[in-house]
């Protein structure tokens, strides 16, 4: 069961923050616990005598201790955590990146971007519990968690599986690959490549930018469709 911490210094802003996320988990039939916190200082302590959240909604315009502030400490404890930035200023959205937020959701149109924000979260979550490929030939098995995975690049016969820890190389074609994989974070920029688009960090000169810091080209007959993926993703427009 997930548990979700929603964190905010206007009791009017916790209550519909609230509100959105039991219409969405009341929807879609998901288990969830909820905690409110009305002070930063109250979720961090909470978190640091123990407490676990695998999402967390954060203001970032707060009295004593503000979202950009709390955001790396909260990571310093559960670096897996989720955290979705709530705020009325765009001018965070760009900072949001280098902190590794989940998600960016502008107060102004909170009900459709966080209930959109959280569908993708809960795929995340499952993602992370359940999702794994598996390669396996006469001589090895190798089970790779999809989660880790940054792209999956063609290579002659063969499938390069690219995570953060290295390569995973399967004599399989990218598009079987892509059809055993069957998640909807997995998609072509270019004939001979998909990403996984919960590590890309930036849409850039025609280029998707990844949080390893490797770039890869987009085809042409692509980057309309990347851009178009990213944005609904994120819910920003590039």
């Amino acid at each position: 069961m997930t548990k979700i911490a929603i964190c905010d210094d206007e009791q009017s802003l916790l209550s519909a923050n609230r509100a959105v996320v039991e219409n969405f988990l009341q929807e879609k039939r998901e288990l969830a616990t909820i905690e409110e916190y009305g002070n930063g200082e109250f979720l961090l302590a909470d978190i640091q005598e123990g407490s676990y959240f695998g999402l967390i909604l954060l203001d970032i315009e707060m009295p004593e201790k503000d979202g950009m502030e709390l955001a790396p400490q909260i990571k310093q404890y559960l670096p897996n955590v989720l955290i979705m930035f709530v705020t009325s200023h765009l001018k965070y959205a760009i900072d949001s990146f280098a902190l590794s937020i989940f998600r960016y959701i502008p107060k102004q149109e909170l009900k459709p971007r966080l209930y959109q924000a959280l569908e993708d979260a809960f795929n995340y979550i499952r993602l992370e519990e359940n999702g794994v490929y598996t390669i396996q030939t006469q001589t090895r098995m190798e089970k790779v968690l999809l989660k880790n995975i940054l792209y999956i690049q063609k290579s002659g016969k063969n499938s390069v599986l690219v995570t953060f820890e290295g390569e995973s190389k399967v004599r399989k074609s990218l598009s079987q690959v892509y059809e055993e994989i069957n998640r909807r974070e997995f998609f072509y920029i270019d004939r001979g490549c998909i990403v996984n688009i919960i590590h890309i960090m930036q849409v850039k000169n025609g280029e998707v930018i990844l949080k390893n810091g490797e770039s890869l080209p987009i085809s042409r007959s692509h980057i309309q469709s990347t851009k178009e993926l990213i944005n609904s993703y994120w819910g920003n427009k590039l």
